[in-house]
C-alpha cells in the first residue's frame, strides 16, 4: 500500500499548515482515489483556518483542506463505471461538507478520495494538470449559482452550445475564478452575459463569452450596466468579489420591466481584507452587517438574493449534469477552457501554507496551484 502525506490543519485556528503522514485512502461505493498531481487554493480554504467555526462549524481536527484536485485514478470504488486506473481526471473535494466531515476527501494530500459524480475527465491531451486543478470549485459554485432553481433556475449548459435564450445575465466579477467559469457556463446554455472586470482583464471575459463588460472601478457603472440591459430580457444576477452584492441590487433595481430580479451571492460577506485582530469577531460583524443590509433593500425594493451553497446540486442532480454530462465534452472539444491562468507558486505538501499566504494579499485573473 502506497504511503500518504497531507498538510493538515492540526487544530482550530492553528496558525499553520502541519505536513504529517496520513491514512491511504480506500475508496467507497460511487468513489474513486486519485494520486494528486496539482491542487489550487481557494479563499474558503483559508477562511477556515482564520475563523474556524464561523465557516465550517462541524469540522473535525486535525482536518486535510482543500477542494480542488487534479491527478491520476488510482483506485476505483464499487460500482464505479466511468473510471479506470490511469485515468487523468479533475475533481471536486467533498471531505468539509457537513454530510462527509472527511479528511480522506480533502485535496491537500498525495492521495484524495472522491465522489465519481464530482470528477471530470481530462481527455484534451495538452491540458496539463495544473489547468485542471483551476477548475472544480469554480465550475461547481458557478454552476449552482447559474442553474440551482434556488438561484438563478437557468437551462443547463450543452455542447455543442444552445441556441440563444434571448435573454442576458449579470455577472459581477468576470476574471475571478467563479466568474471565468460563470461565464462559459452562461454562453453555453445559451444566454448573453454582460460583466465586470479590471480593464487589463477585458480581453480575457470577451474571450470566455461575455458580449458587453464594465470597468468595476468606474463610478458610473450602476446606470451604464442599467442603460445597456434596456430593451433585454433579464436573466438575474451572480455577484462575486467584495461590493458586488450591492451593486448587482443596484442594477437590477433598475433592470426593465419583467426581470428575474435574483442576485445569487457567491462570495461570503466578509471584511474585504484579512482582519489582523479580532478576526472572528470582525468576520461575524461583517456578515452580520452585510446580510441586514441585503435584506433591507431586498424588502424595498424587490430584489430577491440568496448566498450560494452547492449543497443541493447533488440532491437535484445537478453535479453530474455538470461534471458528467457536459464538462468532458466541453474540455475535450475546447468550447470550455480553463480560465483563469494557474500561478504556480512551487511543488510540494510544505508549500501550500505559502499558497494561502499568496492568496489572502489577492491575485488578478489568476489561480494558484501547488503542484504535487
Amino acid at each position: 500500500m502506497p504511503s500518504n502525506h497531507a498538510a493538515q490543519l492540526p487544530t482550530k485556528l492553528a496558525r499553520s499548515l502541519v505536513v504529517s503522514e496520513a491514512p491511504y485512502p480506500t475508496p467507497s461505493k460511487g468513489q474513486i482515489v486519485i494520486r494528486n498531481a496539482a491542487v489550487a487554493i481557494n479563499p474558503i480554504d483559508w477562511l477556515i483556518q482564520s475563523r474556524g467555526d464561523l465557516v465550517f462549524p462541524w469540522l473535525k481536527y486535525s482536518s486535510t483542506l482543500g477542494f480542488d484536485a487534479a491527478g491520476e485514478v488510482v483506485e476505483v470504488g464499487e460500482e464505479v463505471t466511468r473510471f479506470k486506473v490511469g485515468d487523468r481526471v479533475l475533481g471536486l473535494c467533498r471531505g468539509t461538507e457537513k454530510d462527509e466531515n472527511d479528511s480522506s476527501q480533502g485535496a491537500f494530500q498525495h492521495y484524495t478520495v472522491l465522489r465519481e459524480n464530482w470528477v471530470s475527465h481530462i481527455r484534451a491531451p495538452d491540458m496539463s494538470f495544473v489547468q485542471g486543478a483551476t477548475l472544480p470549485l469554480g465550475v461547481a459554485a458557478a454552476s449552482a449559482a447559474l442553474f440551482d432553481s434556488s438561484y438563478l433556475g437557468l437551462d443547463l449548459p450543452t455542447v455543442p452550445a444552445r441556441p440563444s435564450t434571448g435573454k442576458t445575465v449579470l455577472i459581477w466579477g468576470g476574471s475571478s475564478s467563479v466568474g471565468c467559469c460563470a461565464i462559459q457556463l452562461a454562453v453555453a446554455a445559451g444566454y448573453e452575459v454582460f460583466t465586470t472586470a479590471s480593464p487589463k482583464n477585458h480581453d480575457l471575459v470577451r474571450r470566455l463569452g461575455a458580449s458587453r463588460v464594465w470597468d468595476y472601478n468606474n463610478s458610473a457603472i450602476v446606470d451604464e450596466i442599467a442603460e445597456g440591459l434596456k430593451g433585454k430580457v433579464v436573466a438575474g444576477a451572480v455577484a462575486i468579489g467584495p461590493g458586488s452584492g450591492n451593486k448587482c441590487m443596484c442594477v437590477l433595481e433598475k433592470a426593465p420591466k419583467g426581470a428575474n430580479k435574483f442576485v445569487a451571492m457567491a462570495t461570503l460577506p466578509m471584511p474585504d481584507s484579512e482582519p489582523t485582530r479580532m478576526g472572528m469577531v470582525s468576520s461575524a460583524a461583517s456578515y452580520l452587517t452585510k446580510t441586514a443590509t441585503y435584506g433591507a433593500r431586498s424588502m424595498m425594493n424587490g430584489i430577491k438574493w440568496n448566498y450560494v451553497s452547492m449543497d443541493g446540486m447533488a440532491g437535484a442532480g445537478l453535479n453530474k449534469q455538470v461534471f458528467v454530462d457536459f464538462l468532458p465534452k466541453a474540455l475535450e472539444s475546447g468550447s470550455f477552457v480553463p480560465s483563469p491562468e494557474p500561478l504556480v507558486v512551487g511543488h510540494g505538501l510544505e508549500k501550500i501554507q505559502e499558497a494561502f499566504e499568496l492568496q489572502k494579499k489577492g491575485v488578478s485573473a489568476q489561480k494558484i496551484v501547488v503542484t504535487l
